[in-house]
């Protein structure tokens, strides 16, 4: 499954959380109801990527 290997893979200087976020498909938002932003993706989008999670 190439999908699932790129998300787990993010390149250097890409946030682990929102690489996986846009590469593992529906997996990492199937939580959610139709329509509802997910609190993890909106607080990198207002408060930025915290530095333990982009890869070095």
């Amino acid at each position: 499954m190439v999908g699932a290997n790129r998300a787990q893979n993010p390149p250097r200087g890409e946030c682990r959380q929102c690489w996986y976020h846009a590469y593992a498909g529906r997996q990492a938002h199937a939580h959610l109801a139709p329509r509802e932003d997910c609190p993890d993706c909106v607080a990198h989008m207002v408060d930025g990527h915290p530095a333990h999670l982009i890869v070095k």
